[in-house]
């Protein structure tokens, strides 16, 4: 095997340090560039899976609370809907009662008028009849003195 190598111009102590320099800068580059790469590579690939993650989650809760916040408009719409009918209702019967209580006074003012209309026509025939009575007598008292005479 001498020969062979030295035919090729090998000298087998220069292979073997050769060889075992190689095998220091591949432990040292092992070492020191090629595993950091890979534990770069590793934390990239775990933060960019994270994001996804964190995404997809996001884009869950957001059609959650999207569907929530539908909810709750339609909850508030019914609840004002319902409002609206109740005060119209409330609105209605006190409008009624108003009206109600409106007629009944103007009723009263209309029985009250019509009893002092009642009670002056009284007034005025007692007063007439008081007249008439006066007129009478007064017309007696001149046909009997115009008799007399």
């Amino acid at each position: 095997m001498d020969g062979l190598l030295s035919t090729f111009g090998i000298s087998w102590k220069l292979l073997l340090a050769q060889g075992f320099n190689f095998a220091v800068v591949l432990v040292v580059l092992w070492k020191f560039l090629y595993q950091p790469v890979l534990k770069m590579i590793d934390e990239r690939r775990k933060t960019i899976a994270k994001g996804v993650e964190d995404a997809q989650a996001a884009a869950e809760k957001l059609a959650l609370a999207d569907g929530e916040g539908q909810g709750i408009i339609t909850k508030a719409s019914q609840a004002a809907e319902s409002m609206y009918a109740t005060a119209r209702t409330r609105a209605e019967e006190k409008g009624s009662a108003i009206i109600a209580e409106a007629q009944k006074r103007a009723d009263a003012g209309v029985q009250e008028a019509r009893m002092r209309a009642f009670a002056e026509a009284k007034e005025i025939r007692a007063a007439s009849e008081k007249e008439i009575v006066h007129a009478a007598i007064m017309a007696a008292e001149k046909i009997l003195r115009n008799k007399q005479t």
